[in-house]
């Protein structure tokens, strides 16, 4: 049975662009909903009109700007490759511009509020093993500026204490080095000896895994710590030290970013920092601090203020 363009399509996202396995399904989720938009229509004979009526009906569900563009995106991506590898004679996306979606600025903590966060006890009823590895991955995240995935995915080797600095893998698989600030340094090298003791209590907990794992963050059973346990983690952790706020990881990203280009003005080397493949993706900062500088003058300037 021949595959079909969809798997092709997939397969080498998944092979040649080495994309992880939840983007692919994102892809197919998206590939799988230009099929049910337009029919018994075969994907190879679809023309412009057929793209622009399937855009309209996203639209008239109620889908939001963005997730119709990111739609539009999944489809024009199939394309290009069928045009290239399939002997597709068109692209009938291309030339669609996606509809227009207000820029919705990232959720930040402001410095006191990440201090508050970091400097706090964690919770009470923790253990000196796990409160050393949470403060270890908070501080982690703010000092360098990881992703979810890109923390989780941290092994021991590929932090270094002595030169201060981690070798991170992201999206793409691409790898790059990023700085580790004094205060995260410490607090890993405060966790190492509690990771050991961890996997010391594995043998005691029943279904506990048993592979020496190279994870550098780990469960009480001993297997790489997940996202999602990595995502409660922090929330709970917040909320222990009286944010008043649900504090997911990527706002402790955005923090590092703002609070870096705040004091140094370098939007080139926040992005490479962050790992931006375009510079584009890091202006969203320059926004965050001029709104910062804008609501200062607006307090401080005597022909800004507001008459009351």
């Amino acid at each position: 049975m021949a595959v079909s363009a969809v798997a092709q399509y997939l397969q080498h996202l998944a092979a040649e662009r080495r994309l992880s396995p939840h983007t692919v399904a994102a892809y197919q989720r998206d590939l799988d909903n230009l099929t049910r938009l337009v029919g018994d229509k075969p994907l190879a004979e679809l023309t412009v009109t057929d793209i622009r009526s399937a855009i309209m009906k996203l639209r008239s569900q109620g889908l939001s700007a963005t997730s119709v563009a990111r739609q539009l995106s999944s489809w024009r991506g199939f394309y290009t490759f069928a045009c290239r590898r399939l002997g597709y004679t068109s692209n009938p996306c291309l030339g669609l511009r996606p509809p227009k979606a207000a820029k919705a600025l990232p959720q930040i903590l402001s410095p006191d509020a990440c201090a508050q966060l970091l400097d706090g006890t964690g919770e009470t009823t923790a253990d000196d093993a796990l409160m050393a590895r949470d403060r270890a991955i908070f501080e982690l995240f703010y000092s360098s500026g990881l992703r979810l995935s890109e923390l989780a995915g941290l092994d021991l080797n590929d932090v270094n204490l002595q030169a201060g600095e981690a070798q991170v893998t992201g999206k793409g698989r691409k790898t790059r080095i990023v700085p580790v600030g004094k205060q995260a340094l410490d607090a890993i090298s405060d966790w190492l000896p509690q990771r050991l003791t961890l996997m010391s209590r594995r043998d005691g907990i029943p279904g506990a895994a048993r592979d020496n794992t190279t994870a550098l963050f780990i469960s009480q059973r001993g297997s790489r710590l997940t996202p999602r346990s990595v995502q409660l983690r922090l929330n709970r952790w917040a909320l222990q030290a009286g944010l008043g706020q649900h504090v997911h990881p990527h706002m402790l990203r955005h923090a590092f970013a703002t609070h870096v280009l705040q004091s140094s003005g370098d939007l080139r080397a926040v992005q490479e920092m962050l790992g931006h493949a375009s510079i584009s993706t890091t202006q969203i900062y320059t926004h965050l601090d001029w709104q910062h500088l804008a609501k200062v003058y607006d307090q401080a300037h005597p022909r800004a203020r507001k008459k009351s």
